[in-house]
């Protein structure tokens, strides 16, 4: 199996790297439990490499095969499948590897085979009503009459005329504390939920789920938090800037989307919009 992935990531360019972990980890005060194989994007002295971590516990009943590369885009599609001892298939996992700009990048998608399936599943549903009559090609790119990218980010046109009051400078765009910011020049967001966060809870806590915590450890209330607004409606215009993405410069305002990677149901760790 792992010659075989290693010829297949060689395909796009890449280095992959192979490796086991236990069942179980803990986060915070929580022990959580591992997924059977999960994937990331890391650096070594030569350079990037993507690692795929599978559950030692579970290693003999995992199948890793990749269902399409695509040499020229530099982008393949993985499965991880479960089998139990009488041959059933009883999870599957999707993932998306590629290039993207400058840096490799992994992302959790839904029951598809394709590349292109792929790229089109992580699309928010607001873009892909509206893209009735592109051309595969045309959708595939960064920049298109519908949208604008950047990353896992995307940016469409929207007419608002924001109080300047409540308009903020230079405002980080992260999906959760462990995520690199994308970085907007103008922000505006409103609604959402207010919520604590930490680098061991990065998607965040409630008032009330914050409290139930510092009443079971009351060492947790010394962690580093912070109050954030998770899932506000955010709309930004001017330059957005990323260290592994071109600036992107939006002339008005548009609503920022994430793509569909938060909301995958077989997405290893679920990931929230933390403004």
């Amino acid at each position: 199996m792992i010659p075989s992935l290693k010829e297949k990531f060689r395909k796009i360019g890449a280095r992959v790297d192979v490796t086991f972990t236990g069942a179980t980890r803990v986060r915070g005060f929580t022990r959580i439990q591992n997924p059977p194989a999960s994937l990331d994007v890391l650096n070594d002295n030569k350079g990037e490499f993507f690692q795929i971590r599978i559950r030692e516990d579970i290693s003999e009943q995992l199948d890793i095969s990749v269902l399409e590369v695509q040499p020229r885009d530099k982008h393949l599609v993985l499965l991880a499948r479960q089998i139990d001892a009488e041959g059933n298939v009883i999870a599957k996992d999707h993932f998306l590897c590629g290039q993207d700009e400058r840096h490799f990048f992994v992302a959790s998608v839904g029951k598809v085979s394709t590349v292109a399936a792929a790229k089109e599943s992580l699309k928010p549903r607001e873009i892909r009503t509206q893209e009735v009559g592109l051309t595969t090609e045309k959708r595939n790119r960064r920049k298109t009459r519908v949208f604008r990218r950047q990353g896992e980010w995307f940016f469409i046109p929207e007419d608002i005329n924001p109080d300047p009051a409540f308009v903020r400078r230079d405002e980080p765009l992260a999906r959760n504390t462990s995520s690199k910011a994308h970085i907007a020049e103008y922000a505006y967001r409103t609604g959402g939920v207010n919520v604590k966060v930490c680098r061991e809870y990065p998607k965040g806590l409630t008032q009330n789920e914050y409290k139930t915590l510092i009443e079971d450890n009351p060492n947790a209330k010394f962690l580093n938090w912070r109050d954030m607004k998770r899932n506000a409606s955010v709309y930004v215009k001017g330059r957005i800037r990323h260290a592994d993405h071109a600036t992107v410069t939006l002339d008005t305002w548009h609503r920022v989307l994430m793509n569909t990677e938060t909301f995958s149901p077989t997405a290893a760790v679920t990931v929230e919009f933390l403004d």
